[in-house]
């Protein structure tokens, strides 16, 4: 296990909406917020814009946040994005993946991501993860279909049997968002849910909006295996 001041770098794939990261922050903060209290320092690097670390030695640990793009789109960072995925995987440093994050390693890794033909997971979920019943929130349609070489299940929901994935003692990731705050979910809803996602989803996840999750659970592990304790 590494040090208190264990470094992460955070690999920022999208941002929060204009009108909610003004309040709430980017997903860089609500990683740091989830994860508070585990001695990490952070650098954040903006790889949806095309800022990339000089290097995967240039962290301790890695993180990548969720996006608004799927992992099949055309775009310019997503190669750079997968071949920078491949070379932490061969050095061996610890990464974790959420939602975007989870997909992008499966699909850099072999793996194949499409638009899950089931539709949306919005909101409060029940998941089994390393066979815990845990409640998380989640915002996604993509789904990991096919796993890569090398890819363990540890998690499954009804809606997403590829939920959660660990890739040897080094790659840990998971589909929903435990960084997702109840009330992050509902601003959600209102400034990006609306005309994209059906509206019984979309009311239904804000009537579960009053209940907790567990996405602390989810982040003490998530900091356990950073720190390379998995």
């Amino acid at each position: 296990m590494m040090g208190d001041e264990t470094r992460i770098g955070i690999l920022l794939a999208g941002h929060a909406p204009d009108e909610i990261r003004k309040d709430m922050g980017n997903y860089d903060r609500m990683f740091a917020d989830l994860l508070a209290g585990h001695g990490f320092t952070y650098d954040t690097y903006a790889v949806v814009d095309g800022e990339f670390p000089p290097g995967v030695d240039a962290a301790d640990g890695w993180l990548i946040t969720g996006s608004k793009h799927g992992a099949y789109e055309d775009h310019d960072w997503i190669p750079p994005l997968e071949e920078f995925i491949r070379a932490v995987r061969d050095d061996g440093r610890p990464m974790v993946g959420i939602c975007f994050g989870h997909q992008i390693i499966a699909q850099a890794l072999g793996g194949k991501v499409e638009k899950f033909e089931g539709g949306w997971a919005v909101g409060r979920q029940n998941y089994r993860i390393e066979g815990q019943p845990l409640q998380l929130n989640a915002w996604h349609q993509d789904q990991v279909v096919e796993l890569p070489e090398g890819a363990k299940v540890i998690g499954e929901s009804e809606f997403c049997r590829n939920a959660a994935l660990l890739y040897g003692d080094s790659i840990y990731t998971v589909q929903p968002h435990p960084e997702h705050t109840n009330a992050f979910v509902e601003r959600l809803i209102e400034s990006r849910g609306r005309g994209l996602v059906p509206d019984v989803l979309l009311d239904g996840a804000l009537a579960q909006t009053d209940r907790p999750t567990d996405a602390q659970i989810v982040a003490d592990r998530m900091a356990h295996f950073l720190k390379r304790g998995a």
